[in-house]
Formats: structure tokens, C-alpha cells, sequence
């Protein structure tokens, strides 16, 4: 088969769905003739040994979607008898996940099984209690078996940096997630490797912040010896009133993490600016004074820190702080 009729007939039979299994591929028409030409021409990516997803959706997701489809390819072609947890379980949560690694994680109370293994796979061994198990549904109405909102964010402490098991534990609370539940879940089971990590973390946590760049923003401020930086303060101007994502109001310092969807939801960028801009003017004229963090500063907390202490140390409002060591 030539690859524009393969290429047709996939995009005319597509189940109802991103990710499918070759036996609904089968069921839709697209036999494995046509998906071996879909695959060789371009058309079709297979994720894994029987799960495909076309590649025009897969070359425009964010590597986070890809690692949440790379786990909806392994419940495809596995039949969804694994129970998913870590990273693999939060993204079915739907929590922010920064950088956090492709593989399929799921946990199992006996030794590894077929749908539990493989070189995509992620396999831990735990033993489960009923109230750290939880179910999600496809739209289709099938049952997707992952571990709790809370057992998740714990066992992604223990396999993640700090910086990268905050992101997703900021979120799981702004969700709902119980910080109280978490803590007891680990007295429960104190001996478990890993659990410092998990005590350490829940020790960080705060769902006021709103963006994978405003946990990472947080912990470096924590980190440098500013933890005077409150976040999600409001500030009243004649503009309104003004959200700052970090601010020390005795100093009048705001901290803002400029990412792009500040700049992009709901209106046009170029009136956000203006009015951005409005807002400034009238906190510059209460006596505020602004520093503002973008992503790639995050990753060179040395230079990050130096200049964040320069700004600080030339700003009035400073003087009434020591300076941070």
C-alpha cells in the first residue's frame, strides 16, 4: 500500500480517541498493512508495542502531554490492569509535571507482571492501602487505576529533586490534595526509603503558588535567605489592584516570574502589556520597586542570587532589612 492511501484511510477511520491499540485500530478498519505504511511514510508514531498516535498531534504537544500520552499508550495496549503512580499517576491527575522523565511508572504488590514490565516501564513494589488507591475514567467510561492525590506527591518526593517533586505537589494541593493526609500517610510507614525526602518536601509545599516557574521562583528565594518574600500578595493602585507573585511589603520589593501565558490568556498579548505596564507606573509611584525572574534565570541560581541581592542592596526600601548572607 502506497502511503497517501494509507495516510486517507487512517485519517478517515481514526477512532474516537489520541492514543489507540491495534485491536481498535483493527476494529476501525486500519488493519496492520495499513498501519505499517502509516508508520513507515511518517502518518502514524508508534508509542509502544501495540499503541500509535498520529504524528501531526504528537509534533505539536508539550513534552508533558507527551510523557501523559506515553502512559495512556501503555493502558492501550496493556488492557489498564496497572496500577499508575509516581509521575505516571500525577500526570493522570492532571498536576503540573516539570522535566520529570518519560518513563511509565505503576506500582505492584507482587512481582512484575506483563504488562508491568518493559523498557519503558518503571516498576516499584509496595504494598497499597485501600485509601491510597484511587480510579479516573476515560471518556469512554473506562477505568484508569492510579495511586491517591496524596501517595502520589509523596512517592514522587522520593524519586525526584526538590525542586521538581514541589511543582507537582504545589498543584495536588491547589486540587484538593490534603497536606494533613500526606503527613499521616507517612507516619504510617516511617521506615519506607525515601521518606526524609517526602518529610522534607511537605515541609515547602504552598499552593499559592500557581506555575511550575513560581515554585522554582519560591525555593530559590527560600534558598537564598529571603524567605520575607510572601507570595500572591495584593496590592491596591489607582490602576486597581495588582496580584504580585512575590512580595516583602515592609521593604516594597515585588518579585515578579514573568512566564508567557501571563502575557497571552485571555486577551491580546499587546493589551496585557499596556495594562501591565499601567499597573507598574502606579506601584513605581507608591514607592514598589519591581525585579522580575524569566525561566532560563532559574537555571543559574549563582547569577540569579547576585543580581537579585544587587537590586536589593540599591533599593531603599532594603535598608530596613539586613542583608541576606
Amino acid at each position: 500500500m502506497n502511503s497517501n492511501a494509507a495516510r486517507a484511510l487512517v485519517d478517515d477511520r481514526w477512532p474516537d480517541r489520541v492514543v489507540a491499540s491495534t485491536h481498535q485500530l483493527a476494529a476501525a478498519g486500519l488493519d496492520d498493512r495499513v498501519v505499517t505504511a502509516a508508520v513507515t511514510s511518517g502518518g502514524l508514531l508508534r508509542l509502544r508495542r501495540g499503541a500509535y498516535v498520529r504524528s501531526a498531534h504528537w509534533n505539536a504537544l508539550k513534552p508533558w502531554d507527551r510523557d501523559k500520552l506515553r502512559v495512556m499508550a501503555h493502558f492501550e495496549s496493556t488492557g489498564g490492569a496497572s496500577r499508575y503512580s509516581h509521575v505516571s499517576a500525577a500526570l493522570l491527575h492532571c498536576c503540573t509535571v516539570w522535566a520529570s522523565g518519560a518513563l511509565v511508572h505503576v506500582t505492584t504488590q507482587y512481582s512484575n507482571s506483563r504488562s508491568s514490565a518493559g523498557r519503558d516501564v518503571r516498576t516499584h513494589r509496595f504494598p497499597l492501602t485501600e485509601h491510597e488507591l484511587a480510579s479516573l475514567w476515560t471518556p469512554d467510561g473506562r477505568e484508569i487505576l492510579t495511586t491517591s492525590m496524596e501517595r502520589t506527591v509523596l512517592d514522587c518526593a522520593r524519586i525526584l529533586p526538590l525542586d521538581k517533586a514541589a511543582v507537582i505537589g504545589d498543584y495536588a494541593l491547589r486540587k484538593g490534595a490534603s497536606i494533613d493526609t500526606m503527613r499521616h500517610l507517612l507516619d504510617e510507614s516511617p521506615t519506607v526509603r525515601g521518606g526524609r525526602r517526602a518529610t522534607d518536601l511537605l515541609n515547602v509545599l504552598d499552593a499559592r503558588s500557581e506555575s511550575a516557574g513560581e515554585t522554582r521562583t519560591r525555593l530559590l528565594l527560600r534558598s537564598f535567605g529571603l524567605g520575607m518574600f510572601e507570595p500572591q500578595v495584593e496590592i491596591p493602585t489607582r490602576e486597581g489592584l495588582f496580584r504580585a507573585d512575590f512580595a516583602d511589603h515592609e521593604a516594597q520589593v515585588i518579585i515578579e516570574f514573568d512566564g508567557a501565558a501571563k502575557y497571552t490568556d485571555y486577551k491580546p498579548a499587546a493589551d496585557v502589556l499596556l495594562a501591565e505596564r499601567r499597573r507598574e507606573n502606579a506601584l513605581q509611584e507608591l514607592g514598589w520597586a519591581i525585579f522580575r525572574i524569566h525561566w532560563n534565570h532559574l537555571d543559574r541560581p549563582g547569577e540569579l542570587r547576585h543580581r537579585l541581592h544587587a537590586f536589593l542592596a540599591g533599593h531603599p526600601g532594603t535598608q530596613k532589612r539586613p542583608r541576606p548572607a
